[in-house]
């Protein structure tokens, strides 16, 4: 393993908060593998580049010898954690979950060593605990504690509903964190609340209290969201190489130096030097080019990546597109909506059709689903037909 301090600058780097840092030093100091955690709740099939923030820092722990567990919620999955939310979130299925797990299980492996990864289902001591454990559990924690977590104090205060079974996510969270005897936690800015509740309980069960390493989220497309699937802003990691690398080629130029920050494996001082680069006057461009074929090489390779880039230019710059098209500025929305706006079509029903007729593209590729919605913060090119045409700046 290597020294403390620079296992400590490695873990420190692009995170957003680390508890306790002198326990986590103790921890370093006993010169073991730590036993490294990080859940995901398998609510929808595919792993985007948002997910990818904590899986590259869980990489991280693997290069510096510790032992990571890649746990799956299929229990904690069928709870569903409103983290984020105003409103209860309906709970999955239990196929439904089984079916996105296994996706899981296949995409992590594009960023973690298999040999050196454990992957473990939540299910497996749930399913055993049973409903006395699971009251137990309960009876060491209180609702006031529980009313401490911000979206649960705002709905209590506005008179929304809480069900008695969303009170049971994090406490399952925490539990997890005793089963697997966790030493450090990864998680998101926004659980905070979570990955504290798993040190309460850990002491509870005369553990050692975890650490809690939290990982900045990651904007989508609209450069103002979380990246997330149910706002369409995502870019999927299973997507095609192709679209991966349009998608990121049509983030803002502002929002390019947060990913690179966020997931990139440049260095610190390479960014540094590329965005002194654009700020002195180099195409901005080019940084986005380095960003996309990076990103499509980890996922499938640099032969892609170059194939990927070959079409990006023909499709933008070698004639494909014409040079003289209208350009504006509209607000996001649904597809068919924008395309009227756009005036490439007299009504948005005349869009629907287009679009169901296979006439439409979006950034060079068909699109399929009329019931797309297009979120502010990108530039994109609208196709409709052989003839019409306009780059779009959605707002």
């Amino acid at each position: 393993m290597i020294d403390i301090e620079s296992q400590l600058a490695h873990i420190k780097h692009g995170a957003h908060e680390l508890l306790i840092e002198s326990e986590l030093v103790e921890k370093l100091k006993g010169n073991r593998p730590l036993r490294i955690k990080a859940g995901f709740d398998p609510t929808a099939a595919d792993l985007h580049l948002g997910h990818t923030v904590l899986i590259n820092k869980l990489r991280h722990f693997q290069e510096m010898g510790h032992h990571v567990m890649f746990l799956i919620g299929d229990f904690t999955g069928m709870i569903g954690d409103p983290t984020g939310k105003n409103t209860t979130r309906p709970p999955l299925t239990r196929d439904q979950i089984l079916a996105n797990a296994q996706t899981y299980r296949e995409q992590v492996f594009k960023i973690l060593d298999p040999d050196k990864t454990e992957v473990c289902f939540n299910s497996k001591w749930f399913d055993s605990l049973g409903a006395g454990g699971l009251i137990q559990m309960a009876a060491r924690y209180t609702v006031a504690r529980m009313l401490e977590r911000d979206d649960f104090s705002k709905r209590y205060a506005a008179g929304q509903p809480i069900a008695i079974h969303e009170f049971l996510y994090p406490l399952c969270q925490g539990y997890d964190s005793v089963a697997m005897r966790a030493d450090v936690e990864l998680g998101g800015a926004d659980q905070k609340f979570n990955l504290l509740v798993g040190r309460e309980l850990q002491k509870h069960y005369g553990q050692s209290p975890q650490c809690v390493l939290m990982m900045p989220l990651l904007e989508g497309l609209d450069g103002a969201n979380k990246m997330s699937k149910s706002l369409g802003n995502y870019i999927g990691i299973t997507e095609s190489p192709q679209e991966i690398f349009g998608k990121l080629m049509s983030i803002s130029d502002t929002l390019m130096w947060r990913y690179f920050t966020l997931i990139s494996f440049m260095g610190s001082n390479e960014i540094t030097r590329l965005k002194s680069e654009v700020d002195s006057g180099r195409n901005p461009r080019d940084a986005k080019v380095m960003l996309a074929q990076e990103i499509v090489t980890r996922f499938y390779s640099a032969k892609e990546a170059e194939k990927a880039l070959e079409d990006f230019e023909a499709r933008f710059q070698k004639g494909a597109l014409p040079d003289n098209m209208p350009e504006l500025s509209i607000a996001g929305g649904p597809i068919a909506q924008v395309l009227k706006g756009a005036g490439l079509t007299q009504s948005t029903s005349d869009a629907l059709r287009m679009i169901d007729g296979g006439g439409v593209r979006l950034n060079g590729e068909k699109v399929n689903d009329r019931n797309s919605v297009l979120n502010p913060g990108q530039t994109i090119v609208l196709q409709v037909g052989k003839r019409k045409f306009a780059r779009v700046n959605l707002v």
